[in-house]
């Protein structure tokens, strides 16, 4: 709102700068030259009326820009609504019913409506869309079956008669992200064909034991699955959801393109590309060399890879992974003293202090080792919300606060670096992606480093000085 009321000042600015030609006009002189010099002086009065005149021409002037301004203002602003308004009833009614199912009169009196099965979830929506005739009147098994459109879906769930009897209960409203058969055509030819224990494991993390209708995945970060958590104990494995250019897509690449097919015992959204249960930490790093190349580097140089890669002793973990850029910020100095035969230990020190072992922090959800936390399915609660995250450095600790309003949702690490990719979902933890290497405060309390090229070698090993010797003897067996 502010830009907005600038408007009018630009317009003035321009009224008074740039005069008319009707005004430019009235300031020439006159070709004819006086008699005398004291002719050609106008008398006060002249002067007073003149300035009146040319005051009220450019007054008028501005009030006309201003006025055409605010007509384009308020054409503008009328035409973003109706479009916000067009997207938000396509968005709501997107797929709905007869392309989805089996374009049968039936079927379509089953796609916008809520489950009215099952146990109570407040967490319904509380205007539902009416195309249809009535309650829906199948299960969210049954309505994949009968599909026309997951077909290849529906025939892999037949093997498993347990998942069938899941999603054919009532013990839960479950939420099914399905793959359509376009989406099985995605799998490359020469992949190798899973085992049926790995295929299990694939169908059951596409479900979540939770309702989220279309209203509730668009506000929600990450989701708890039917799947658990191979490497993180008593803990579902989550997926991701993010808004971007593509729509709404889940896991980064899974992109949702039917939304809202209610069943009696849950909903269906369609997607376009299978869910696969995501990878440990560290080969998330090691798959995406132009954002981690650098970082990688550093696990191998210190021995680290193994260390993180190594789930045996540890239940979860969080990673602040520095991107590239952010390595490049330090400037060629620091870098070249950090991955010399000298700097390694600085540099094994500074990488302990960008992983949490035992706590697992995504942006929406806390899974703590030790302790239960005390959230509602360890949601983090709405609002602000902070924490100190013990590093694989002792006693040295992230301070993390989070501001979470629906889907925006703000991390900040020791009060300066914001992360900029959130809640990439792994099998043994969470990744997320920081801007700035995180260099500890000599001091607690004390205000953390700079870490870009202003910063000098002595003033980096003077922070990690103290931290350095207790590397060279650490255990550090954190699973990432």
């Amino acid at each position: 709102m502010k830009s907005f009321s600038l408007l009018p000042l630009a317009a003035l600015a321009s009224g008074l700068v740039i005069p008319d030609a009707e005004t430019a006009q009235s300031l020439q002189l006159q070709d004819n030259k006086p008699a005398s010099i004291w002719d050609s002086v106008p008398s006060r009065e002249q002067l007073w009326t003149d300035a009146e005149e040319l005051w009220t021409d450019a007054e008028e002037r501005v009030q006309e820009i201003a006025g055409c301004a605010k007509h384009k203002l308020d054409n503008a602003i009328d035409a973003a609504y109706e479009t916000a308004v067009k997207y938000d009833e396509s968005f709501q009614t997107a797929f709905a019913g007869e392309d989805w199912l089996a374009n049968t009169e039936e079927d379509e009196d089953l796609v916008d409506h809520p489950p009215h099965h099952g146990p109570p979830d407040h967490h319904r929506p509380h205007h539902p869309p009416h195309h249809g005739h009535g309650p829906p009147n199948q299960t969210v098994y049954e309505l994949i079956s009968k599909s026309k459109y997951t077909t290849k879906l529906a025939k892999l769930l037949d093997d498993y008669p347990d998942l069938v009897e899941q999603l054919n209960g009532t013990k839960a409203n479950y939420t099914v992200f399905a793959p359509t058969d376009s989406a099985f055509e995605n799998i490359p030819k020469h992949a190798p064909k899973p085992s049926k224990e790995e295929l299990k494991k694939i169908l059951t993390y596409h479900v979540s034991p939770e309702f989220y209708p279309a209203g509730r995945v668009l506000v929600t970060r990450t989701i708890p699955t039917a799947l658990d958590a191979e490497f993180i104990k008593d803990v579902p494995q989550r997926l991701s959801t993010q808004v971007g250019l593509r729509g709404l897509t889940v896991n980064f690449y899974a992109r949702i393109v039917a939304i809202n097919i209610f069943g009696t015992n849950g909903v269906i959204h369609g997607i376009d590309s299978i869910l696969l249960p995501p990878p440990k930490a560290v080969n998330i790093i090691t798959s995406f060399p132009g954002e981690f190349s650098t970082l990688e580097l550093a696990l191998y140089k210190t021995g680290l890879f193994d260390a993180f890669n190594d789930t045996s002793k540890h239940n979860g973990g969080t990673l602040f992974a520095p991107s590239n850029f952010a390595w490049q910020r330090l400037g060629p100095k620091i870098n070249a003293f950090l991955f010399s035969q000298h700097g390694l230990k600085y540099l094994k020190a500074l990488i302990l202090y960008h992983a949490a072992d035992d706590i697992t922090l995504y942006s929406d959800a806390l899974y703590k080792t030790e302790e239960a936390t005390s959230f509602p399915d360890h949601r983090i609660p709405k609002g602000l919300y902070h924490i100190d995250l013990p590093t694989g450095l002792e006693g040295k600790h992230l301070s993390v606060d989070i501001g979470r309003y629906g889907r925006l949702i703000t991390i900040k690490i020791n009060g300066f670096t914001r992360v900029v990719v959130s809640d990439g979902i792994a099998a043994d933890g969470v990744v997320h992606v920081i801007p700035n290497v995180l260099i500890p405060p000599k001091e607690p309390g004390a205000a953390p480093l700079v870490a870009d090229d202003t910063l000098t070698v002595e003033e980096l090993k003077q922070a990690l000085a103290p931290l350095v010797d207790e590397t060279e003897t650490s255990s550090f067996d954190w699973e990432l």
